[in-house]
């Protein structure tokens, strides 16, 4: 495969990138106060799980390319805003960023290897459902048009 040793640092980044996300998710769940805390603290819950998976997965193709994944973790940014909606609009901002480095991976990979064009359409596709997921949740009762951050 041509680029094997790109693809290999990209995979790790995305890997890295991940990680991060589970200890995002994780350090929001912990600080989400209020009468709407437990639907909101389980579904954080849940995406630091998907995120954890996107890295696991990520992880098994870099050993199957026969590299080395990362022991480091992506960038980690404390705002200090625990406001639900600031933890939302990092979340999508931190997604955004995600499905760059697989859009990156897709790119890199268009017509060498269909196992990885097709994990990374599989992956923007779940970065993209996850971003209107948390415009959804933005929007105020009675918003038709997608939240403007």
């Amino acid at each position: 495969m041509k680029n094997q040793e790109k693809i290999i640092a990209l995979l790790n980044n995305i890997m890295e990138f991940e990680l991060a996300g589970v200890v995002r998710y994780n350090h929001y769940a912990l600080m989400v106060f209020g009468y709407g805390r437990i639907p909101i603290v389980s579904w954080l819950r849940s995406e630091a799980n998907n995120s954890l998976t996107h890295a696991q997965e990520a992880g098994e193709l870099i050993t199957a390319m026969g590299g080395h994944p990362s022991l480091g973790i992506g960038p980690l940014l404390e705002t200090h805003k625990h406001d639900i909606g600031d933890i939302l609009r990092e979340s999508l901002d931190h997604e955004g960023k995600a499905r760059k480095l697989y859009y990156e991976l897709l790119d890199m990979v268009k017509d060498d290897s269909v196992l990885l064009e097709e994990y990374a359409r599989r992956m923007i596709a779940a970065e993209e459902m996850h971003a209107a997921e948390v415009d959804k949740m933005l929007r105020k009762p009675g918003d038709i048009e997608p939240f403007k951050s």
